[in-house]
Protein backbone atom coordinates (compact mmCIF):
# COMPACT_ATOMS: atom_id res chain seq x y z
CA UNK A 1 0.00 0.00 0.00
CA UNK A 2 2.83 2.36 0.89
CA UNK A 3 4.56 1.69 -2.43
CA UNK A 4 1.35 2.39 -4.36
CA UNK A 5 0.93 5.74 -2.62
CA UNK A 6 4.52 6.66 -3.45
CA UNK A 7 4.01 5.78 -7.13
CA UNK A 8 0.81 7.85 -7.24
CA UNK A 9 2.53 10.78 -5.56
CA UNK A 10 5.40 10.67 -8.06
CA UNK A 11 2.93 10.52 -10.95
CA UNK A 12 0.98 13.53 -9.66
CA UNK A 13 4.15 15.55 -9.15
CA UNK A 14 5.33 14.63 -12.66
CA UNK A 15 2.04 15.64 -14.28
CA UNK A 16 1.95 18.94 -12.38
CA UNK A 17 5.57 19.57 -13.31
CA UNK A 18 5.01 18.93 -17.01
CA UNK A 19 1.83 21.01 -17.22
CA UNK A 20 3.25 23.79 -15.07
CA UNK A 21 6.48 23.84 -17.05
CA UNK A 22 4.64 24.02 -20.36
CA UNK A 23 2.51 26.89 -19.05
CA UNK A 24 5.55 28.75 -17.72
CA UNK A 25 7.34 28.40 -21.07
CA UNK A 26 4.25 29.76 -22.82
CA UNK A 27 3.87 32.88 -20.70
CA UNK A 28 7.56 33.75 -20.41
CA UNK A 29 9.30 32.45 -23.51
CA UNK A 30 6.96 32.08 -26.45
CA UNK A 31 7.22 33.50 -29.94
CA UNK A 32 3.48 33.29 -30.56
CA UNK A 33 0.87 34.38 -28.00
CA UNK A 34 -1.79 32.51 -29.97
CA UNK A 35 -0.37 29.05 -29.23
CA UNK A 36 -3.47 26.90 -28.64
CA UNK A 37 -2.01 24.69 -25.91
CA UNK A 38 -0.60 27.68 -24.03
CA UNK A 39 -3.86 29.58 -24.28
CA UNK A 40 -5.80 26.63 -22.91
CA UNK A 41 -3.38 26.08 -20.04
CA UNK A 42 -3.35 29.77 -19.13
CA UNK A 43 -7.14 30.08 -19.25
CA UNK A 44 -7.49 27.17 -16.81
CA UNK A 45 -4.96 28.42 -14.27
CA UNK A 46 -6.14 29.83 -10.94
CA UNK A 47 -6.95 33.54 -11.13
CA UNK A 48 -3.67 34.91 -9.65
CA UNK A 49 -1.52 32.72 -11.92
CA UNK A 50 -3.67 33.55 -14.96
CA UNK A 51 -3.38 37.28 -14.30
CA UNK A 52 0.40 36.98 -13.87
CA UNK A 53 0.64 34.99 -17.08
CA UNK A 54 -1.43 37.57 -18.94
CA UNK A 55 0.81 40.34 -17.61
CA UNK A 56 3.87 38.47 -18.89
CA UNK A 57 2.29 37.99 -22.30
CA UNK A 58 1.25 41.64 -22.43
CA UNK A 59 4.82 42.84 -21.81
CA UNK A 60 6.03 40.72 -24.72
CA UNK A 61 3.12 41.19 -27.15
CA UNK A 62 1.43 44.46 -26.21
CA UNK A 63 0.84 45.47 -29.85
CA UNK A 64 -0.96 42.22 -30.77
CA UNK A 65 -4.45 40.99 -30.01
CA UNK A 66 -4.62 39.28 -26.62
CA UNK A 67 -5.23 35.53 -26.40
CA UNK A 68 -8.39 34.07 -24.90
CA UNK A 69 -8.40 34.60 -21.15
CA UNK A 70 -6.33 37.78 -21.31
CA UNK A 71 -8.72 39.96 -23.29
CA UNK A 72 -10.79 42.75 -21.78
CA UNK A 73 -14.50 42.95 -22.51
CA UNK A 74 -14.91 43.16 -26.25
CA UNK A 75 -11.86 41.03 -26.95
CA UNK A 76 -9.71 43.68 -28.63
CA UNK A 77 -7.70 44.97 -25.67
CA UNK A 78 -5.64 43.47 -22.86
CA UNK A 79 -7.08 43.15 -19.36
Amino acid sequence: MKKLLMVLLVMVVAVVGVIGGRWLLYVTNTSDPLDEVGIELNSRMPEPLRKWGCAQLKTNFENRLPPYGCAAIGGTGWE
